[in-house]
């Protein structure tokens, strides 16, 4: 049995969540509003995103607005979100779209994809969302919809082609066509609200009269994933140098790699190994005279691939002296940092240093 769009849009109808990013019913969406959201939710939880989204917006009401923004803005808006290439990626894009565009997005996949930071999957979201073109977008919650309907077991990541060409033909029904943007939102939704990863209330969903993994009782165990290798763990020394007038001392990651373009305290490369202090304080910024360091603690913090623990040192010292600058070093004043472009990781060790002690 073929899974009915009309059955998932007559649940739709009833069961819609309502997003700040998404249009009511009976209106159209905002492309903008559509395309920032799709960027923010990739690895983030729709509760995660709602607040950084209402952010934007108020600060960058349109593309116009995001384009013009200057990057340490826009980083710091985006900090605590993670996958800072994405922020980078984002302003980009704001960027070619109000130069090049007119402000307006593409509304084809293919104009779309031709956009920085927006991949197959971002794109099929926004064109179907926002401009109603009839393709399937497949995020995860489409993914597992998509295995348990038809029982695919071969497990994740070596399946994903084939799930992607299977929910390609989710809206093959005439209806699903006529209404590509609230049928590609029911998709999500049913993920998210129904065919949920564990536990699925299958007994309410729409399209269980069509699930193939419901009949041979699998639903749950889908989509299977291959193991996991265990998570490693890296190690970092970062220091944390504040002058008597409250600056504090930050540099910028290279462009490139985790975290990048983003300001952080000054530190060497991590590595597979802990460092000891006697290693970590040859890395550790110079001033006159001679900054007194102390242990202020340690930071775990977990990336997606692996574990990292930072040990964290803190001096304060007069002034800054010139030879700082020269060696890319930026002096910030503490009361400043919310508004600047700092990931998660560095405002948990500036947070420990300024910490007082017994």
């Amino acid at each position: 049995m073929s899974p009915s769009a009309a059955e998932l849009l007559r649940w739709y109808d009833r069961h819609r969540r309502t997003l700040p990013w998404r249009a009511l019913p009976g209106q159209g969406a905002d492309p903008y509003h559509v395309w920032l959201s799709e960027i923010m939710l990739q690895q983030t939880t729709v509760t995660a995103v709602i607040p950084y989204f209402e952010r934007f917006t108020q600060l960058f009401p349109t593309v116009g607005d995001l384009a013009r923004a200057d990057a340490d803005t826009v980083m710091g808006a985006w900090a605590g979100l993670g996958y800072y290439a994405r922020a980078r990626n984002l302003h980009a894009c704001a960027q070619v779209v109000a130069r090049d565009l007119g402000g307006h997005f593409p509304d084809t996949v293919d104009g779309l994809r031709a956009l920085p930071g927006i991949g197959p999957y971002t794109a099929a979201a926004i064109a179907a969302i926002a401009f109603g073109r009839p393709v399937v977008p497949v995020d995860g919650n489409v993914e597992r919809v998509t295995t348990r309907l038809f029982a695919m077991t071969d497990p994740l990541p070596r399946a994903r082609p084939a799930i992607a060409r299977q929910a390609a033909h989710l809206n093959d029904d005439p209806l699903a066509h006529a209404r590509p943007s609230d049928f590609a939102q029911a998709l999500f939704d049913l993920g998210a609200g129904i065919c949920t990863p564990r536990t699925p209330a299958c007994a309410l969903c729409p399209w269980r009269d069509a699930c193939a993994g419901l009949r041979q009782g699998i639903a749950a165990t889908l989509p299977r994933k291959t193991p996991k290798a265990p998570r490693p763990t890296r190690y970092g020394v970062h220091f944390h140098l504040t002058d008597a007038s409250g600056g504090l001392l930050l540099h910028r990651r290279a462009e490139t790699g985790l975290l990048g373009g983003t300001l952080g305290l000054p530190g060497p490369q991590w590595r597979a190994e802990r460092w000891s202090m006697e290693e970590g304080l040859r890395h550790a910024p110079a001033g006159r005279p001679a900054p007194q360091w102390r242990h202020v603690g340690e930071v775990r913090h977990v990336f997606t691939h692996f574990t990292l623990i930072v040990d964290v040192y803190a001096a304060r010292i007069e002034r800054f002296p010139n030879s700082i600058a020269r060696s890319g070093g930026l002096v910030h004043p503490h009361d400043r940092l919310q508004q600047m472009g700092i990931a998660s990781l560095m405002r948990k060790c500036i947070a420990l240093a300024a910490t007082p002690t017994e």
